[in-house]
């Protein structure tokens, strides 16, 4: 039966030695970022996380040979034992759960690469991006759930693995725990927070990332005003932008931009995913078994695996889901209720929404579409997924524009199909990131049937919203159409009951509400 999420401790209450892991020595401080010291350089990885969740999806959608697949895993992954002691753990739901990490380790790279890539400064040996990568069981498609590295959540007991001691179970932020026991207590600690059991650990270090999106050619972002960072070394104008590797990872890991901070970096992150995701699919990557080895290679060289990942099954899963694209991924964050908690011993931290967080948690265990919720960062009014990349949002921007409800359609007579009757799902047809999950959550707040994954449009630039629509549903299209009176309404013959809205320029207070008379 699954679990719900663990207890967390009573913010007016300090806990006891007992009751908090003893935090790490100094040198892992990732606070210190904020002064310009090492925690700066852990942002990059973040980014990195994502690109390792980009492994993930790559290799989903991938339709090269079973044997050249194998073999490029197979001679290019890391091993780690990464469930090492590991006991009642959630149960098996028979999907796939990647915990794909983000470890600040700089061994081996030289000064002068560390310098160009403004990631100067001692790393903190844990983990600055921890992404959770959800794989239905039908293998419909993925959902990547991004945990802010800073929240405050119970630390299993464990051996302390620098001194060896034995640590009581506590309280601590959860990239501490690879500091303090490795991927096991990371692990561990994840299930415990989520409820989730993870089949697979991946780690990736931040120079295969830069390598990788040069591989690419580069990845295409958007941004809607200037960003400028100079610690991460971002300065991108308005506008939309071919980034290299170098300035990717600036673009990833800047977190003086805007005061969202590190939820702000982790909506650039995933905006940046996506556009690696379409990078792929746009070329020939996945389908040319040379292009996808140069890239794979790449990319697997700085990829850690557990041990039991083995090549077959990645390949196996890239078989079930060959008929997918980089539209069939969802993201979203952790909803959080606190994003400055101070934590006895651990500085600002921060708290989850618990009942939000534990609707999004029990939907990756029962393998239902993730709900979207209205905002992460309360303090900062940015919206989970649904923030511009440069921009912000509120709460507000979720709810249905004012006004009385829209009882007839565009023609004149009385509306006969319920928005919750009416199914559809959104696509963001502008570039501008979350815009398509806003939408969605937006519509799903005036009653329509959303699919909960909004994703992007094959093309930008939409200047109108359109609705795509099977003419054999033309009374539900009267319903859709009253709630989005400037949308342009598009028959597509055999599309079937659910519908398509392609998010235009043109999108900015949301649907009308609707009603079907008596």
């Amino acid at each position: 039966m699954p679990r719900p999420l663990p207890p967390e401790p009573a913010p007016d209450r300090a806990q006891g030695p007992v009751g908090t892991v003893a935090p790490p020595p100094p040198e892992w401080d990732d606070d210190a970022a904020d002064g310009g010291g090492l925690a700066d350089a852990p942002a990059w990885q973040r980014l990195l996380w994502y690109l390792a969740a980009a492994l993930s999806c790559a290799v989903l959608v991938t339709s090269a040979s079973g044997w050249t697949a194998a073999h490029l895993l197979g001679a290019s992954l890391g091993r780690v034992d990464a469930f090492a002691g590991l006991q009642e753990r959630p149960v098996d739901d028979g999907a796939l759960n990647f915990l794909v990490v983000g470890v600040d380790r700089r061994d081996g790279v030289p000064p002068g690469t560390l310098e160009a890539l403004h990631a100067g400064g001692a790393s903190c040996d844990c983990t600055d991006t921890i992404m959770l990568v959800h794989v239905p069981e039908d293998r419909s498609g993925a959902q990547v759930v991004s945990i802010p590295r800073d929240s405050y959540v119970p630390i299993p007991a464990h051996r302390d693995r620098r001194s060896g001691a034995e640590v009581p179970a506590g309280h601590g932020k959860i990239n501490a725990a690879y500091t303090l026991g490795g991927p096991p207590l990371t692990v561990q600690t994840v299930e415990q927070a989520t409820g989730v059991r993870i089949d697979h650990y991946l780690e990736i270090d931040f120079l295969g990332f830069v390598e990788t999106v040069d591989a690419l050619g580069g990845v295409t972002v958007s941004t809607d005003r200037p960003l400028r960072d100079a610690k991460s070394g971002l300065d991108l104008p308005a506008g939309t932008h071919l980034l290299d590797g170098a300035e990717a990872l600036s673009y990833v890991r800047a977190r003086q931009v805007d005061p969202t901070a590190d939820f702000g970096r982790m909506e650039r992150q995933q905006h940046l995913l996506r556009g690696l995701l379409d990078r792929m699919l746009a070329q020939d990557v996945l389908l040319d078994p040379a292009r996808m080895g140069e890239v794979a290679g790449t990319l697997l060289g700085a990829v850690t695996a557990d041990g039991g990942l083995r090549p077959q099954d990645l390949v196996d899963l890239a078989r079930q889901m060959g008929h997918l694209t980089g539209d069939d991924a969802t993201f979203v964050t952790v909803p959080v209720a606190d994003d400055s908690y101070q934590a006895p011993g651990w500085g600002s931290t921060v708290l989850w929404d618990r009942a939000a967080a534990e609707e999004l948690f029990a939907a990756v265990r029962e393998d239902r579409p993730l709900p979207v919720p209205s905002g992460t960062a309360p303090a900062a009014g940015t919206g989970t997924g649904t923030a511009p990349a440069g921009g912000t949002s509120t709460s507000a921007d979720a709810a249905a524009a004012p006004g009385p409800a829209a009882t007839v359609g565009r023609d004149g007579a009385p509306l006969t199909v319920r928005p919750e009757e009416v199914h559809l799902r959104v696509l963001n047809g502008t570039g501008v990131a979350g815009l398509g999950a806003r939408a969605d959550a937006q519509l799903r707040g005036v009653g329509f049937a959303t699919s909960g994954r909004a994703a992007d449009a094959p093309v930008t630039g939409v200047p109108v919203t359109v609705v795509q629509y099977d003419p054999r549903w033309d009374e539900s299209v009267r319903t859709l159409g009253a709630a989005l009176p400037r949308a342009r309404l598009e028959p597509v013959p055999g599309l079937g009951a659910t519908f398509r809205v392609v998010v235009g320029e043109d999108w900015d207070d949301g649907p009308r509400p609707v009603a079907v008379p008596g």
